[in-house]
């Protein structure tokens, strides 16, 4: 590990944003915020053919996403820092009744820009203040050819925040709650909340993993009938609107949220289902280390080797290895996270109330990001740290953009945080004073990642795609929905699960099912994490002559669609399975390495 420069800030400072919650620039800016919105839902609402008028609304509406995001993003960062603080809770939900009355606007907009004509839509886009903008407009104009009159809009924006964002809602509340009494190894029986769960799962013991995954089942077992009741309407609220708007099929707003096709999307599933065996040898070698035959779904998140028996890494050693890292290999990168952390814009400090994970957001009203995230003095806190970093890095590359061409779909959002990633591991594995025993942690916990990408997120998909396929002619049972969970399981882990090693309750627990303000939450992180694959190999073999690319296609993530971006930066074509295949098979050598680990 590198020498720490000393005493790097681990607590964020938010007062570049506002001088503090409730101060009077907040609630100033709350006040301007609520009158403008008024303002404009109701400029938006008289809209007809003027084209000028029409350009002048799109232009209010970019700068009214630019401050409705940065109080988003500032409540965000408060929540998470105090998850105990009321009135930041208040706040939020307050907000989301604000971003209610912005989509009205947005959608009366959108209306407006669906009724131009071919020729006055291009004579539009030909106004000198759109340059840039281009992009965003087009993808307005294509919503407001698919939904519904801008009054019924109106009607299901305000529907939803009692709809179908409350059943998202009643998930985060009721499973919040969950606790559960389980038996741990050595006899003692203690009330765990759900909230740990899963890192009991994660644990090296195998005993304490498949304690906490049995008796964890009861909750979700108990509460099955009330989050099946939730899963199914958010699924129905969406297919009806589906259907209202003229969308065909349920796959086709996800992927134009991911500015993305169903051709490139099928290339990308093609390219796993046809080399799924390279991802199942790592299943396969971790039972090996564990002395099964095959694995339990409670085994997957687990390490298989031990982390390394060193002293527990401090904030400081973590920061400068990350610093030394970034900026061996992209000196650029290191400079920008040195200045985060001059900045103070990284929360990091372990501290009770803190809400659990990891997240980046910014501001496009200050240009400015932050990362926030607990740690723990693991060489896993310091990886999640990079990754975050990767992602600020990507909005830093986007400051000079105007806002509308600054928005990155969660597709491309990925790229950049692996890229990151594994810049750090590349030069923590050819760091010359890495112990072996570190190098095969890391090659374990990169296996881990490779499965979590190419098979249990691709399975996550499979679930989805049926279940809404079933939901469309009706309601599915818990025990139709635990099915389809368990051949879902079945078809992408293969026999690397044991007889008896599937998860049927995963559909009840697994967050990203019920989340409300997008649908599957799933193939963009698998898009991502290829691409990265694909970008860091071209980035290996061509040095640093790559990162000005490298910087063109992350300047072009917020104007331009998937296809286009890889097109114009790499040359290649995302609806060629081969593509996605050179990807995923950028991950053999390290699987080779981890194959020859010995038993421990």
């Amino acid at each position: 590990m590198a020498t720490p420069t000393p005493s790097s800030p681990d607590r964020w400072s938010l007062e570049s944003w506002f001088s503090g919650f409730g101060k009077p620039d907040y609630t100033d800016f709350k006040a301007a915020l609520v009158r403008d919105v008024e303002a404009l839902k109701t400029q938006a609402a008289a809209l007809g053919s003027e084209t000028n008028e029409i350009v002048c609304v799109i232009n209010a509406l970019e700068s009214l996403g630019d401050r409705l995001g940065h109080l988003s993003a500032y409540l965000g960062c408060l929540s998470a820092d105090d998850a105990n603080d009321e009135a930041v809770k208040a706040d939020e939900a307050w907000i989301s009744t604000l971003e209610a009355e912005s989509t009205k606007l947005q959608a009366s907009l959108r209306s407006a820009l669906a009724a131009l004509s071919d020729a006055a839509f291009a004579a539009l886009l030909g106004d000198a203040s759109l340059k840039h903008a281009e992009h965003a407009v087009q993808r307005m104009r294509y919503e407001g050819q698919h939904q519904m009159k801008s009054e019924m809009e109106a009607l299901a924006a305000d529907l939803n925040v009692n709809g179908l964002h409350a059943w998202g809602r009643l998930y985060d509340t009721l499973t919040g709650k969950m606790d559960f009494e389980m038996t741990f190894p050595d006899g003692h029986k203690e009330t765990v909340p759900m909230s740990r769960r899963r890192a009991l799962m994660s644990e090296p013991d195998r005993k304490l993993r498949e304690a906490a995954f049995h008796d964890g089942q009861k909750p979700w077992n108990d509460h099955a009938t009330t989050l099946a009741a939730g899963l199914n309407g958010i699924a129905g609220t969406r297919l009806s609107l589906y259907g209202r708007r003229g969308i065909p099929h349920f796959l086709d707003t996800p992927l134009f949220d991911g500015a993305m096709s169903r051709k490139s999307l099928d290339a990308m599933l093609e390219a796993i289902h046809t080399h799924i065996e390279l991802p199942r040898r790592a299943l396969r070698k971790a039972a090996n280390l564990q002395g099964t035959s095959a694995l339990h779904y409670f085994d997957l998140e687990a390490p298989q080797i031990a982390p390394p028996d060193e002293k527990e890494l401090t904030w400081d050693e973590a920061c400068a290895t990350v610093d030394q890292a970034f900026s061996a290999a992209y000196p650029k990168l290191g400079a920008y996270f040195r200045e985060m952390l001059a900045q103070r814009w990284i929360e990091a400090q372990p501290r009770a109330g803190k809400r659990p994970g990891a997240f980046c957001t910014g501001s496009q009203l200050k240009h400015e990001e932050r990362v926030y995230m607990t740690f723990h003095k693991t060489v896993h806190d310091m990886v999640t740290l990079a990754h975050e970093v990767g992602h600020a890095w990507h909005s830093c590359v986007l400051r000079p953009a105007r806002s509308f061409a600054a928005s990155y779909p969660m597709t491309l959002a990925e790229t950049a945080s692996n890229f990151g990633e594994m810049i750090l591991l590349s030069g923590l594995m050819n760091d010359p004073g890495i112990t072996e025993a570190t190098k095969a942690y890391l090659l374990d916990q990169e296996m881990l990642r490779a499965h979590a990408y190419l098979i249990n997120i691709p399975m996550r998909y499979e679930f989805e795609k049926a279940f809404y396929t079933e939901r469309a002619a009706g309601e599915v049972s818990v025990s139709r929905l635990s099915e389809l969970m368990s051949e879902a399981q079945r078809k992408l882990y293969g026999d690397t699960l044991l007889d008896d090693g599937t998860d049927p309750m995963f559909w009840a627990y697994k967050m990203h099912f019920f989340i409300t303000g997008v649908s599957f939450y799933n193939f963009p992180y698998v898009f991502g994490y290829l691409l990265s694959q694909a970008l860091f190999a071209r980035f290996k073999a061509e040095g640093a002559s790559f990162l000005p690319r490298y910087e063109a296609f992350l300047s072009m993530t917020g104007s331009a669609t998937c296809e286009e971006v890889v097109k114009q930066t790499l040359g290649e074509d995302l609806t060629n399975p081969e593509f996605w295949a050179k990807a995923l098979k950028a991950m053999e050598p390290s699987l080779v390495a981890y194959e020859k680990v010995a038993v421990q």
